[in-house]
């Protein structure tokens, strides 16, 4: 059985929505965009420890629209950085109703992503990281289905903006936490059943 971690950043007021840059995601008329990126780029011990990754990671899991924007912009980007191979490299499993994936290692997640994800998580070994696609992870947290969190909580409060967690109850213990000098916390969450 495959572990189910989310990967994500987010604000003290739970936003993360548009992180990496003013153009990732304006829906809704979100305006901050790029916030938690300026917040990671002057402090590279938090960077470093946000980027830090999982042990034995098997796949990636996405929803279409992080698959695009953020695959897209990475495998797309001619500038040395890295992310380019561990996302050409890496199974991507993306929930979506068009089938057609124009990125490498990319397989389409069809139907119900409750039960697409099951079955993925039943399938093999390993872990599964989901980054950013904030419905996704939400439909599956209600579901009962995300093992872990690892966030990136910066020191921002947005006021506006998509939240990461809905209305689900989710009960935590810590795994491990990193606080760097300029207050980004960087911990690793493991949901308790």
């Amino acid at each position: 059985m495959r572990t189910l971690i989310a990967v994500e950043n987010v604000s003290l007021d739970g936003v993360m929505q548009s992180p990496g840059r003013p153009d990732e995601d304006t829906r809704d008329g979100f305006s901050r965009g790029g916030w938690a990126a300026e917040l990671l780029m002057k402090d590279q011990e938090a960077a470093m420890a946000a980027m830090s990754g999982q042990g034995n990671v098997t796949g990636m899991v996405f929803g279409r629209r992080t698959y695009d924007d953020l695959v897209g912009f990475w495998l797309s980007n001619p500038n040395p950085n890295p992310f380019t191979e561990i996302l050409r490299n890496t199974p991507k499993h993306v929930a979506t109703s068009n089938p057609e994936l124009p990125h490498p290692n990319s397989f389409a997640l069809e139907g119900d992503p409750v039960a697409a994800v099951t079955a993925l998580t039943a399938s093999d070994e390993g872990e599964l990281v989901i980054l950013g696609s904030g419905m996704l992870v939400r439909t599956l947290a209600d579901a009962g289905l995300i093992d872990r969190y690892v966030l990136t909580i910066l020191p921002v409060v947005l006021g506006s903006g998509t939240r990461l967690f809905g209305e689900t109850y989710a009960p935590m213990n810590v795994l491990s936490s990193f606080t760097s000098p300029t207050g980004i916390v960087v911990a690793t969450y493991e949901v308790t059943r």
